[in-house]
This record gives C-alpha cells, sequence and structure tokens, in this order.
C-alpha cells in the first residue's frame, strides 16, 4: 500500500546560485515535510558549538575539509563523511581546508530553525 505524500518527489538542487556575504555559513533549503528537512550548507569558517533539544540530524560532507566537535569527540570531515548527530548532542564544526566545507543536513522531524540551542564557548571548553 502507497502512503500519498504532502509533497511531490523532486530532484533536488545541490549546486545553488550563491552570493558572497561574509557570513560564516550559506545556508539553501533543499526540502521538507512534517517528519523530516534537508539543507545544503557551505561552511566557510565554523559553525558555532550549539545543540537541538528536538531533532537529530545526520550530516554528509560533499566538499571541503574540517573538523566537527561532537560531545566529547573530534570528527575529521573530509568528502563521503557521513555523521550522525543524536538529539541533545553538542557540535559544532570547523573548515580546515582552502574551499567551503559543503555538507547536507537532514533534520528530523521538520526543522524550522527555532530549535538550535547556541553554547557559549567558554562554558564548554570549546
Amino acid at each position: 500500500m502507497l502512503i500519498s505524500a504532502e509533497i511531490s518527489a523532486q530532484r533536488l538542487n545541490l549546486e545553488p546560485e550563491r552570493t558572497t556575504n561574509g557570513n560564516s555559513t550559506e545556508v539553501f533549503p533543499l526540502a521538507s515535510d512534517s517528519l523530516s528537512s534537508s539543507f545544503l550548507i557551505y561552511i566557510h569558517t565554523e559553525v558555532a558549538p550549539h545543540y537541538h533539544a528536538h531533532h537529530s540530524e545526520h550530516v554528509l560532507v560533499l566538499e571541503g575539509e574540517g573538523t566537527m566537535l561532537l560531545n566529547d569527540s573530534t570528527i575529521a570531515l573530509k568528502p563521503q563523511t557521513a555523521v550522525f548527530i543524536p538529539k541533545g548532542s553538542v557540535h559544532s564544526a570547523q573548515n580546515t581546508g582552502s574551499i567551503p566545507l559543503k555538507v547536507i543536513s537532514v533534520q528530523a522531524p521538520f526543522f524550522d530553525g527555532k530549535d538550535r540551542i547556541h553554547i557559549k564557548k567558554l562554558e564548554q571548553g570549546y
């Protein structure tokens, strides 16, 4: 039995028109429904330490190099690296390469940006 979806299947644009805006990240929504949201993210410098109280996240690196702090672990990021971030896990990312880190982030359930709780760097040792 097939279940009808709220939106139709679609091809995702992984090469959006970009403008240099001086921010540490560029975020492009790819697709979403009530169960999940996906984003294409370019990390120019860093993603500050934060966690999600109600969302789990999958990150897949497409291009670039960097490191991710995930709770007490450090993960090397390079193309084809995939990371699962359980809800409540403090995480951050640093670009260590010469080009932006290009990643796909998939969050579940639907993510509207409000469930991002920032952590002060000095308090957490980041």
